[in-house]
């Protein structure tokens, strides 16, 4: 392993047991890859390097338990440092840390944790305390775990409440939006109705219009046909027919019917029927009557002359 880098020299090398001692290494990155290659080494110590950071895959190495990390330059954590669930022991001694991050709550199974030499943040100094015996680094890890659960059962609770409120917010917004489209519904209805009202009256205007054109034309048309009756010449009146007219029509007929019957029955084959013979019969005896009649008449008109 080259100075630096960490890459090199042998890990295995620096392996004893369980443990791999890289401290005193002038370290400014740690060799992770080569790490997760040694699962069995379940304690590491990486004190007294150049350290100002951990890389983020650090905390892939849930196999350790007991991390030395002191007397480096460590500036913060990674955020996901609460993934070394198994982790038991922990020494932070003099870096540069101000505050942990909130994944450090999820460190389970800490039962010793020393944060002396670190500008802390003054509440978690006070909640650490000191670390001069095992008793009081035992009570620090208690103490930090229970304060970074508050801090992180605080965030999830701002958290909520955010969500919450963003729920909310946007309840609202869908609220304000469905109002906002019913009051354009009815905006489009009403402005429908109106429209449609408009194009009825216009309909019956022309309708009122329209029946008031006829109306005056068929009043133009009276006028003119009153007009042209009073200047047509006066026709005599019609005299209605008399019932002297009625009776000589229907002797008229009758004598039509008459000539007819005599008619048929002197010139076609019906004169040999009983009824032609009675009306030929009849006709004769007319006949002579009217010449016995007649010849009356001229002897009177004769002896008048006388």
């Amino acid at each position: 392993m080259s100075r630096g880098s960490g890459k090199g020299l042998s890990l295995k090398d620096k392996l004893d047991g369980n443990e791999l001692d890289l401290s005193l290494c002038d370290l400014n990155e740690v060799p992770v890859r080569e790490l997760a290659a040694l699962p069995k080494a379940t304690v590491l110590d990486l004190s007294c390097n150049n350290l100002i950071s951990l890389p983020s895959d650090f905390c892939s190495l849930m196999h350790l338990v007991k991390l030395d990390l002191s007397k480096n330059r460590l500036q913060q954590l990674p955020l996901d440092f609460g993934r070394l669930v198994n982790l038991q022991h922990l020494d932070l001694l003099n870096n540069c840390l101000v505050t942990l991050p909130v994944s450090f709550a999820q460190l389970k199974n800490l039962k010793w944790l020393d944060l002396k030499d670190n500008p802390l943040d003054p509440v978690l100094a006070k909640v650490a305390g000191d670390c001069l015996d095992e008793k009081q680094c035992k009570q620090a890890a208690v103490k930090v775990l229970q304060h970074m659960k508050a801090i992180q059962s605080e965030q999830d609770r701002q958290r909520q409440r955010k969500l919450q409120a963003e729920r909310e917010m946007e309840k609202k917004r869908e609220a304000e939006q469905r109002a906002k489209e019913a009051q354009e519904r009815e905006l489009r209805k009403r402005e429908k109705a109106e429209e449609k009202e408009r194009r009825r009256r216009e309909y019956d205007a022309q309708k009122a219009a329209k029946q008031e054109m006829e109306k005056k034309t068929k009043k133009e048309t009276v006028h003119t046909r009153k007009a042209a009756s009073s200047s047509r010449p006066p026709q005599p009146p019609r005299h209605k027919p008399s019932w002297s007219r009625s009776v000589l029509r229907v002797l008229l007929f009758v004598l039509f019917c008459i000539l007819c019957t005599l008619a048929a029955c002197k010139l076609t084959e019906l004169q040999h029927q009983p009824l032609c013979v009675s009306v030929n019969t009849l006709y004769e005896d007319v006949v002579a009557a009217l010449q016995n009649h007649k010849m009356l008449q001229n002897m009177l008109q004769h002896n008048s002359q006388q």
